[in-house]
């Protein structure tokens, strides 16, 4: 799966005049069925490029017209502007019945009422949605959007480099990892890791790991918690690891594109999402044969790794005045069926673990998988956005204690800006 997610830069800024749009009883009266269910009636769905392919889309409509009488209609949207099209849209009289949006911009729109109360459908057909991919269709305690796909980040390793170093399998704890490359170090000339100092998913994967929070609440205000003990031992694993590499401190996995590095053929792995593998072929088909997938190992091998959740919701409009039908249409596309059938088709982690069946024969999904149920975001709050902007100073703080600063002194080096932002008008 291809595509970034757009953080939620600006969003509750933008949606201020939202709130004033949604209805208080879900609908009007063009919203019941009758005799002829919802016959005449048209229900808009916004979904991303790339998200749901046509044989979904066709599965879906023919199940949602055949059980409601109405039609639906799926208008394809880019990733590049969405948030100011959205929200748009949201203040218009006529929003989109149903749409997808990222995972973490979820809160913000929720936090201004652009979003329906989905608590009804949570309780029809949500009750053993995964916990951790929920979370981000929570706010305030209330379950404004149902979690629809994943993905997460693997191993991504080179099999002859790992066969010349003599080692026969993939490893099962973080310390068999380290090992291994290790091993690949000294009977190699391949570099063991291409870890850049500045992959910040990556560590955040490992905070979460760690059961650590980024943020923390100070009176009624969100700070750094950059210095908590937690996150320093996530940065320590991350510095143990970035040790073995010869990837720049203060550059990310783009800058170069990581995958171009390994395909190259002399680098023995690299942490990165499944679709980095297609960059690799692409600048070097030679390697194809030789790609193999493993979940990145945690401290124990009944537990993998933390790892940093992208995926996507979907939602219905406060402003809808379809919202009974729009939660008929969620209802399908969220049942095992067609949940499903979506994993299947695009590789991406289903909402439900017992789902995780349909990603078998895709070596890439079946990495991931494993770690899904233990992993997170970065905080779930409207206030995080602004971090995220250049120079993002979780990333500062990652160079400054890989060229030597302890933990407890660089969370103090970037403490002050890192407030600043979370202190800007939502």
């Amino acid at each position: 799966m291809k595509r970034k997610l757009i953080t939620a830069i600006g969003v509750a800024a933008m949606l201020v005049s939202v709130a004033a749009c949604g209805g208080d009883d879900g609908g009007d009266s063009g919203d019941k069925a009758g005799a002829d269910g919802y016959a005449g009636q048209t229900l808009t769905v916004w979904v991303m490029d790339g998200s749901s392919p046509d044989q979904w889309q066709k599965d879906v409509q023919a199940a949602f017209e055949k059980k409601t009488k109405a039609k639906v209609k799926f208008e394809i949207q880019q990733w590049n502007g969405i948030q100011q099209k959205l929200t748009t849209a949201l203040s218009e009289e006529n929003p989109p019945d149903v749409f997808e949006i990222g995972n973490t911009q979820t809160p913000a729109y929720a936090k201004t009422g652009g979003l329906a109360d989905l608590a009804d459908l949570k309780s029809s057909i949500g009750a053993d949605w995964t916990e951790s991919l929920n979370k981000s269709s929570i706010y305030d305690g209330k379950q404004y959007a149902a979690p629809w796909y994943f993905a997460n980040r693997v191993v991504i390793y080179n099999k002859k480099v790992w066969a010349d170093a003599g080692i026969k399998d993939t490893p099962k704890t973080r310390d068999e990892f380290y090992t291994d490359l290790k091993q690949i170090g000294e009977k190699t000339k391949a570099e063991p890791i291409y870890l850049p100092g500045q992959n910040w998913y990556h560590f955040v994967g490992l905070t979460i790991g760690e059961g650590a929070e980024l943020v923390k609440k100070d009176g009624d205000k969100y700070v750094s918690n950059l210095d908590d003990p937690k996150v320093a031992a996530a940065m320590e694993t991350y510095k143990k690891f970035q040790a073995l590499s010869k990837a720049p401190k203060d550059k990310d996995e783009a800058t170069p594109q990581q995958a171009e590095v390994f395909a190259k053929g002399n680098v023995g792995a690299f942490i990165g999402m499944g679709w980095e593998a297609g960059t690799a072929i692409a600048a070097n088909k030679k390697i194809e044969s030789d790609i193999g997938y493993f979940t990145i190992p945690g401290a124990t091998a009944d537990k993998p790794e933390g790892v940093f959740l992208g995926g996507s919701n979907l939602a219905v409009a406060a402003g809808s005045k379809k919202q009974a039908l729009a939660k008929e249409f969620l209802k399908i596309a969220l049942s095992d069926k067609y949940e499903g059938e979506l994993a299947k088709l695009n590789g991406v982690i289903p909402n439900k673990e017992s789902l995780q069946t349909n990603l078998t024969g895709n070596a890439v999904a079946e990495a991931a998988a494993p770690a899904a149920a233990g992993g997170g975001t970065t905080p779930l709050i409207p206030e995080w956005a602004a971090v995220e902007n250049a120079p993002n100073p979780v990333k500062t703080y990652m160079t400054a204690v890989l060229n030597g600063k302890t933990p407890a002194e660089a969370a103090k080096q970037v403490e002050s800006e890192f407030n600043k932002r979370l202190a800007q008008q939502q």
